[in-house]
């Protein structure tokens, strides 16, 4: 026992050893709280207060499932394999499957993805003759989802005017739609099984029973629904032991309620609040600023990052005259970085807006910088595995509508797109899936589209014995689609892909055909397919040399690196005005995820802005973030100093060498200091036209601002 604690601190130690209460747990980034999660089970266990089988943790993706499993299988002699641990989308697949006749869904229904569901979306609106200019695909992927993450079907959701109407009519076509089919989307997943629950009480008391202590990872990331889930299974007594971070709640665009973590310490955590404060990753002048930044939003359970690792470097911050200059500098200085002995790798660009990316990407190309975009196109989302799965799908169930649009006609087998349409009308008016409707067709494409059904039964029949990697296998050659890679002169890498599909079978099977770990009931095929569906959505990491990263803050979260830079720190950009249009709401969630940037960087923190940004094909003019107003002075390296209340300082072009000023008309240069009778001095920031129709643009500072001035008029004196 006393090795299971060994390594802990003293808030970590008395968050693990809590006696068998509810509680929540303030876990700062950076703070070990994956560590307190997975001993506070191990000496649950070990200390006899809870058996295996009574534990449920749930967490918000698969790796990190994967990482809770590991150490755990390391800190107690279990047989892990039987624990209830992973996503809420997981572990409702596994009830679900296990339940699937009072859940009233086939025993072989399929999850679909997200892009799965904005084709059915699509296909639904074609059907039903709506304007899809009018009522997007996307919005109503967005409506439907928003409503079932609240927990309200079609039939409960409210209509305000006629548009609103449409679009809960068209939720109700979804839902007859999907139960047709017998498949579930993800936010189905939560809401089948909480309605399971709520509705069926012997299936509720046996869980309120079985689980005696349920954990919670990142509970600051869960919506209404999953917090509502939880309490139903909580019902019975369990004890809920949340851990979570009220400031990196930064998921409320996707429905979650940051609100939640109050209202979890209201109804159970009492004065079970436990802070974890120490920071084991980052240096202090970086926790300083990111404390310094978050203080400013209201309503905090409140907590203060420290570390005893010391002050560190200065935080460096950089102001450019553009967003091609901010480029130049970043790449220059990782440059210098990587001949220091940094490893690229450790090294990542963080941004608020992916429209970002494009000049950076074309300057690490420039100057020859191995670089790789965080969070890129997904295994099971590349076309040759949608594709497979498409496939592997009509075996188990050919009802699927979707997987038969895919592939009837992949490879081509000549079925134009009316044939199609007049196979989902058919299917429309008999209320039956198109693989039945496909009796309907007659003439070539009639004889095509039967070609393609009894391709599929033959199929079902040749692998009905084979083990799964073989299944797969087997499908990607007889259904033509290895043959037309093989054909295709980029193809060689869509065929290696397919080959790591038929190895990701082989791993999730053991020798003798039995899935590794108690994923699902059902056959293997089947639950295969729906933990691929559950993977859609987690980035995998692709193997090759050492590459600077570069990603989205949100994607950023939960990662850390020795160096990180953050781009585009101005107003409009970060904070996002999208987010501060929201008012004060939409600010705070925008400071979180400056937080959460900030809290990635381990050694080294740069702070960038630009007073012009391409953004959209279109100049932006830009004024500094007011999250660098947050900071401390005293924190900050100005590498360039920024104006802030007076004239703007002449810019240290000299310190780079001058490669950051450009050439403008009239014998002056952007960036130049210049001097104006009436507005004072002045930075040159960007300009337009030439000779007598030339004008340029001048920052004046806080007293004039931002000014166009013409040239031939404005008298401007160099200084």
């Amino acid at each position: 026992m006393s090795d299971l604690l060994a390594h802990l601190n003293a808030p970590q130690l008395q968050a693990v050893t809590l006696p068998s209460v509810p509680a929540l747990i303030l876990a700062g980034a950076g703070s070990g709280k994956t560590r307190v999660l997975t001993t506070r089970i191990a000496w649950l266990i070990s200390t006899s207060q809870v058996s295996p089988h009574g534990v449920l943790a749930v967490t918000f993706t698969n790796k990190a499932a994967k990482e809770m499993t590991a150490r755990l299988a390391a800190l107690v002699p279990i047989n892990v394999r039987g624990l209830w641990i992973g996503t809420f989308h997981g572990l409702c697949n596994r009830l679900l499957r296990a339940h699937y006749r009072e859940a009233g869904l086939p025993q072989s229904f399929q999850i679909l993805d997200s892009a799965d569901q904005l084709a059915m979306v699509k296909r639904l609106v074609k059907n039903l003759n709506i304007d899809d200019e009018k009522y997007p695909p996307r919005e109503l992927c967005h409506f439907i989802n928003a409503h079932k993450e609240q927990g309200v079907r079609a039939a409960q959701a409210e209509a305000y005017d006629h548009y609103t109407q449409r679009r809960v009519d068209f939720y109700v076509e979804y839902e007859n739609q999907c139960n047709r089919e017998g498949v579930v989307d993800f936010a189905e997943l939560l809401l089948r099984c909480f309605e399971l629950l709520q509705r069926n009480e012997p299936l509720r008391s046996h869980y309120q029973q079985r689980f005696s202590h349920i954990l919670v990872d990142e509970f600051q990331d869960t919506n209404r629904l999953q917090y509502a889930w939880l309490k139903l299974l909580a019902a019975g007594g369990a004890k809920l032991f949340a851990v979570g971070d009220d400031d990196q709640s930064i998921y409320r665009f996707r429905g979650a309620e940051v609100g939640n973590m109050r209202e979890f310490e209201r109804d159970y955590a009492g004065d079970n609040v436990i802070r974890l404060e120490q920071n084991y990753r980052s240096h202090g002048n970086i926790l300083a600023a990111a404390n310094a930044i978050i203080k400013h939003n209201s309503d905090r359970l409140g907590k203060h990052l420290w570390t005893d690792a010391g002050e560190g470097e200065p935080i460096r911050c950089f102001e450019a005259y553009s967003d091609l200059d901010e480029a130049r500098f970043i790449v220059d200085e990782i440059r210098e970085l990587i001949r220091d002995g940094v490893t690229a790798t450790q090294i990542a660009i963080l941004y608020r807006a992916n429209a970002q990316s494009r000049v950076l990407e074309h300057e690490l190309f420039t100057k020859a910088v191995p670089y790789k975009v965080y969070g890129g196109l997904r295994f099971f989302e590349r076309q040759e595995i949608k594709h497979a799965m498409a496939y592997l799908r009509l075996l188990g169930n050919p009802d699927d509508d979707t997987a038969f649009l895919r592939v009837v006609n992949f490879p081509t087998r000549g079925i134009g797109a009316r044939s199609l349409e007049n196979l989902q009308a058919t299917a429309h008016q008999f209320n039956c899936s198109l693989y039945n409707a496909a009796a309907s067709l007659t003439g070539k494409a009639g004889q095509a589209v039967g070609a393609f059904i009894r391709l599929i039964e033959s199929l079902r029949q040749e692998t009905a014995s084979l083990p799964l990697p073989e299944i797969i296998e087997h499908v990607i050659e007889r259904s033509g689609l290895a043959q037309h890679y093989r054909t295709d002169k980029e193809g060689q890498e869509r065929l290696e892909n397919l080959d790591q599909l038929v190895n990701a079978a082989a791993t999730f099977v053991d020798a003798d055909g039995v899935i590794q770990g108690d994923e699902a009931s059902g056959s293997p095929l089947v639950t295969f397919l729906a933990h691929a569906s559950l993977e859609a959505g987690e980035h995998q990491a692709g193997e090759g040399e050492a590459a600077v990263q570069l990603m989205t803050v949100h994607a950023a979260k939960g990662l850390e690196f020795d160096v990180v830079f953050i781009a585009g720190l101005e107003q409009g950009l970060f904070p996002h005005d999208n987010a501060v249009n929201e008012g004060k709401d939409g600010l705070e969630e925008e400071r979180r995820l400056m937080y959460v940037a900030i809290t990635r960087a381990r050694q080294r923190l740069y702070l960038a802005s630009a007073q012009t940004r391409m953004l959209h094909g279109q100049t932006r003019y830009c004024t500094p973030s007011i999250f660098l107003d947050e900071i401390p002075e005293g924190l900050l390296r100005q590498i360039n100093k920024r104006a802030k209340a007076t004239a703007p300082a002449a810019p240290a072009l000299g310190e780079f060498g001058g490669g950051y000023a450009e050439p403008v008309s009239g014998g002056l240069r952007i960036g130049q200091t210049v001097q104006h009778a009436k507005f004072g001095v002045g930075v040159i920031v960007s300009t337009e036209g030439r000779g007598a129709d030339a004008r340029v643009q001048v920052n004046f500072g806080g007293g004039a601002g931002m000014k166009w001035l013409a040239l031939e008029y404005a008298k401007l004196t160099p200084v």
